[in-house]
């Protein structure tokens, strides 16, 4: 039961630092474009900056969603079962 409540706690920990990670990026990147839009109107800079750290915050949030589905603790566990269930199928065969 502990170690489940660690792991919540590791994800909730995660998904707290994702959420602010995209709150971040939004806020700069309101920022910037208003820069952008006063200082060099027509001559857009500030996409460079979206883009990759948009890739950046994207591949943090796909690896949050993902991480316990594919082998997470729980896809271990599953294959856990899964091998000793066919051990002992393959020994009654025998």
């Amino acid at each position: 039961m502990e170690e489940k409540y660690e792991q919540a706690k590791k994800r909730v920990k995660q998904l707290k630092a994702f959420y602010n990670h995209l709150l971040i990026y939004l806020i700069i990147n309101a920022l910037l474009f208003v820069i952008n839009f006063f200082v060099s109107p027509g001559t857009w800079w500030f996409y460079w900056v979206t883009i990759f750290w948009g890739i950046a915050v994207l591949w943090q949030g796909i690896e949050i969603v993902s991480r316990n589905r594919f082998l997470g603790k729980d896809w271990e566990d599953k294959k856990i079962k899964e091998y000793m269930e066919k051990e002992e199928i393959e020994k009654k065969e025998e």
